[in-house]
């Protein structure tokens, strides 16, 4: 079991009878400026991205960062199993210090322990130093064998952190020419009967701000759940869409754009916030570049180049 910004509870350390009043003190230096960082540390989004050991997600992470604001996170480690996190915040100063509370929850909602986390963000030349002092405020008999791990816990949780902060917000761009009029390609972007030929079977799809929609796909054994709805749709020339996964972190944007040239049409597909999902392998950036790529790059253009629209 891990809980508490990454402290291992599946493993028992040596432990001395009470950890009641003990101080933790880490740092660690990131490369990127403490506003980024203070914001990782305040977006419910990003924090669900990087709260727990390598491998562990955040399917519910409810910050509500203000004084008096309450926490409550549950962690799902790699085989399934959940665990719940409670707390609440005592200061915020941004973007330099934070003060919380937070320890793990048994199964009938009672803390096994609790710590009060002191974080500092101190910036210099892009770079921030992050300075935490941990001291347990309250802890059972049954928490102190755990909370031996919390330093190496959290460390890792810092890991996750970095690569977060330090992740590229650039934007996933896919270019494609096809042999074929901007109608046409509008038509099989936002046609039901249409996109299920190349791209996915809807149940339904309109070209319209505000329609919202979703369809699940399967891979290496697991169903996502894709939500999104119609931001900006203008007939034959632009289509925006919000695109996130049910359960899951992160909000992106998918825009297609058409442009007319001669008796051809160039689609720019503009898939921005890949990077608030989750740092886990099926979510990385190369997934998606070469997923767009057969999708536009190959069957959007079999498509629409050799089959005639449905009457």
């Amino acid at each position: 079991m891990a809980n508490e910004g990454g402290l291992d509870m599946t493993t028992k350390h040596t432990a001395p009878d009470d950890y009641l009043g003990r101080e933790f003190v880490i740092k660690r230096e990131f490369a990127a400026p403490r506003e980024r960082v203070f914001q990782a540390w305040t977006d419910p989004r990003q924090l669900a991205q990087w709260w727990g050991p390598e491998g562990f997600t955040n399917p519910v992470c409810e910050w509500d960062v203000q004084p008096g604001g309450k926490i409550h996170d549950v962690m799902r480690a790699p085989n399934g199993m959940e665990h719940p996190m409670g707390g609440e915040f005592r200061e915020i100063v941004p973007p330099e210090r934070l003060v919380l509370v937070c320890g793990a929850l048994d199964g009938s909602g009672k803390l096994l322990f609790e710590l009060l986390h002191d974080v500092a963000f101190a910036g210099h030349n892009g770079k921030t130093n992050l300075k935490i002092r941990s001291r347990v405020t309250l802890t059972t008999a049954d928490a102190n064998q755990y909370l031996g791990g919390y330093e190496a816990g959290m460390t890792s949780s810092l890991k996750r952190l970095a690569e977060l902060v330090t992740r590229p917000a650039q934007p996933l761009v896919v270019e494609q020419t096809y042999h074929a009029p901007a109608a046409r390609v509008w038509t099989a972007l936002t046609n039901r009967d249409e996109m299920k030929r190349w791209y996915f079977d809807l149940a339904e799809f309109k070209p319209e701000a505000g329609f919202e929609f979703q369809f699940a796909v399967e891979h290496q054994g697991f169903n996502y759940v894709h939500q999104c709805r119609v931001t900006q749709a203008v007939p034959g020339r632009k289509l925006a869409y919000t695109w996130r996964y049910a359960g899951q972190p992160g909000d992106s944007l998918v825009t297609f754009e058409l442009f007319a040239e001669g008796g051809q049409t160039r689609l720019k597909l503009t898939h921005e916030g890949l990077e608030t999902f989750p740092a886990l392998p099926p979510f990385a950036r190369s997934n998606f570049q070469s997923g767009w790529t057969s999708l536009v790059g190959e069957s959007l253009k079999q498509f629409v180049e050799t089959n005639d629209k449905p009457n």
